[in-house]
């Protein structure tokens, strides 16, 4: 940084750049330091307008972070690339640069002007060095009461840039922090174990492991319940954005105005009700994963916004004008068949394409009964663990009804149900009596064939009753069931008295 007693500014000059450095220093909001900077500038080099230009690396460009003046607002988020213009110069070599009529400089960039309808004259602009590292540039435009910036305004502005780049910097690291925290705190993944070994895990889970390394955008279709948002964790814990945020937002439980706000963010006052900035779904997950769970049930309007952010990586906040730029990898999921509502005019077809880049199915827990066993297991252990009981095993045949019971619900009704029977079970074992009536009554299962388990169970009941002299009291006990629980299935198997 330059030594300020080696130049001779006049005190109201270094009042001015104190109380600049002070409001500068004062917070660590981003935007808000961002926005005391070009203040500053203005102030200390007594100027008509200035700006903060931010390079943002991933694409090479100088935004309009901040700008103050009489057309400043129209500035803001603006992006040029990082070689035009007098701020490309010195973003170049890292050195002040003053032009005293830029009509004259081969450098100067006009198009900034025609954007925001304003004539610059003369400029000054010197680079926000923070460690060796040039993160932006910072411009005073056209002197009030002179005709030109001099010697002695370069070097003033090179000092409070400096001072600036400090500023911003630290806020810069704060909102990362921020943003991580923030991303982190709803978005544990403890628990991406996926539990199997039927074949058509394998195979769902060859194709994750195949495009986990990889930014690709991932589409996850199944029934509802399937345990889709499980599988996109484990696609981001296997990806090298792991230790980055995962961040998901279940876009059918949100209003079309509040998931827009949720994807991208607001600024202060841009709806009633808007009372702070909020940042968006979209933002915490930069560098990370964001699971976009029940996409086929966003509106129209949202669809257009989604595709331009897909195609550009970039977007502002509802309410806002500045452009920010993102890297996420996203996943989308959904229960609907997406080619359907397309035909139906519900869903683009572009916005699809887009999504559909690298498909998976999730398999219903009917088409992977044998995974079934070892997910009872996992949840009796679980539910045991949170509900702070004795373990439980689970009895042969309580296990033979739940294998056998469709589960319209998938993983998430097999959860549900476990957790129900281990609070109702008293003892150590979790009995078929414990299972909620749909499951005991089998109301999702079809005719039995003799050569499956519900064929197989019809004839063990069959053959108890028949040694039991068909006293079902007997025959109960000889199954190790209940009374009512054997008149269920004697009922559901349509036995008759005598039958062989």
């Amino acid at each position: 940084m330059m030594d300020l007693a080696s130049h001779s500014f006049p005190p109201e000059t270094l009042t001015a750049l104190a109380e600049a450095s002070a409001a500068i220093n004062s917070t660590l909001e981003l935007d808000t330091v961002l926005d005391q900077i070009a203040r500053g500038a203005a102030t200390v080099m007594c100027a008509e307008a200035s700006s903060v230009l931010m390079l943002d690396r991933r694409t090479n460009k100088l935004i309009f972070a901040a700008a103050v003046g009489e057309r400043g607002k129209a500035l803001l988020g603006k992006t040029f690339d990082a070689e035009l213009g007098i701020a490309g110069l010195v973003l170049r070599n890292g050195k002040a640069q003053n032009i005293a009529d830029v009509s004259e400089s081969p450098d100067f960039f006009s198009g900034i002007d025609e954007q925001s309808d304003f004539e610059t004259h003369g400029l000054v602009a010197a680079p926000m060095v923070y460690k060796s590292d040039t993160i932006g540039v910072v411009e005073a435009v056209n002197p009030v009461g002179r005709r030109e910036f001099d010697a002695n305004d370069l070097q003033l502005l090179s000092v409070f840039a400096n001072l600036a780049a400090c500023g911003a910097r630290n806020a810069k690291a704060h909102e990362s922090l921020r943003k991580e925290n923030l991303a982190l705190h709803g978005a544990v993944l403890s628990d991406t174990r996926i539990i199997g070994a039927s074949e058509q895990l394998r195979k769902m889970l060859e194709l994750a492991d195949r495009v986990a390394p990889t930014n690709a955008t991932v589409l996850l279709s199944g029934d509802t319940g399937t345990g889709k948002e499980v599988l996109a964790k484990y696609i981001h814990s296997a990806s090298p954005r792991a230790e980055k945020p995962f961040v998901g937002v279940n876009c059918a439980a949100l209003p079309e105005t509040l998931l827009e706000s949720e994807l991208f963010g607001h600024e202060k006052g841009a709806f009633t009700g808007a009372m702070a900035q909020h940042i968006g779904r979209f933002e915490l997950a930069d560098n990370g994963t964001l699971l976009l769970d029940e996409i086929g049930d966003i509106s129209a309007s949202t669809q257009v916004k989604l595709l331009r952010l897909l195609q550009e990586r970039a977007f502002t906040r509802v309410g806002g004008t500045k452009i920010i730029s993102c890297d996420v990898r996203i996943i989308a999921a959904t229960n609907r068949d997406l080619k359907a509502a397309i035909a139906d005019g519900k869903f683009r077809d572009d916005l699809f394409y887009r999504l559909n880049v690298f498909p998976v199915r999730v398999p219903s827990l009917r088409e992977r009964r044998e995974d079934i066993p070892a997910l009872v297991e996992h949840f009796a252990k679980k539910a045991v663990v949170g509900l702070g009981v004795e373990p439980r095993t689970v009895s042969p045949e309580a296990m033979a009804l739940l294998t056998t019971y469709d589960w319209p619900g998938n993983i998430r009704e097999l959860a549900n149900v476990i957790e129900r029977t281990v609070l109702l079970s008293d003892g150590p074992e979790l009995l078929s009596t414990h299972l909620p009536p749909e499951i005991i009554c089998g109301e999702s299962e079809s005719t039995p064939h003799p050569q499956t388990l519900h064929g197989s169970e019809r004839a063990m009941i069959v053959k108890a009753l028949q040694e039991s002299q068909w006293n079902q009291s007997k025959a109960a006990r000889v199954l190790g069931i209940s009374r009512d629980n054997l008149r269920y299935r004697v009922k559901k198997y349509d036995i008759k008295r005598g039958e062989r």
